[in-house]
């Protein structure tokens, strides 16, 4: 069973900018390795193994000190929502990156899978165990200077 980190989509993307105090949308792209569900069984000697992973939960950290927490995989960012915040995982930055390592915050997000297995055969037994992965993504984050 291959369970990774969160296939993170993110607005503004990594490699474009984003300015302070613009909304973030953050989102996790559902697949069966970063996502789920993900089922996979084994068997041996007549005993059957099945277990079957779903994350629980993503903590997006910001890499301004903030962190997030979102229970589903958050809303994928469409142009037609303009300057609108996430409805269920978003951020705001309040200061600009280029103070940050290399000008850029690291966002971190990671992924609380839920494995839940059962053992056919022998008398059976059933139980929940408790992976986490994580990806990242850098930002890089301006800050807009208006003129008079």
């Amino acid at each position: 069973m291959a369970l990774t980190g969160p296939d993170i989509n993110i607005n503004p993307r990594p490699g474009g900018t984003g300015l302070v105090g613009m909304p973030v949308w953050m989102a996790a792209n559902r697949g069966p390795a970063t996502w789920g569900p993900n089922t996979a069984s084994a068997s041996a000697g007549g005993i059957t193994v099945t277990a079957r992973a779903t994350v629980s939960k993503v903590v997006w950290t910001m890499g301004d000190c903030a962190k997030i927490t979102c229970t589903g995989p958050g809303t994928v960012y469409n142009p037609s929502y303009g300057l609108k915040a996430s409805p269920d995982c978003g951020h705001r930055y309040t200061r600009p990156s280029n103070q940050e390592p290399g000008g850029t915050y690291t966002v971190t997000a990671t992924a609380t899978w839920s494995v839940d297995w059962q053992v056919a055969g022998a008398g059976g037994a059933n139980s929940q165990l408790t992976e986490v992965r994580d990806s990242a993504v850098e930002l890089t984050i301006v800050e807009s200077q208006a003129v008079n």
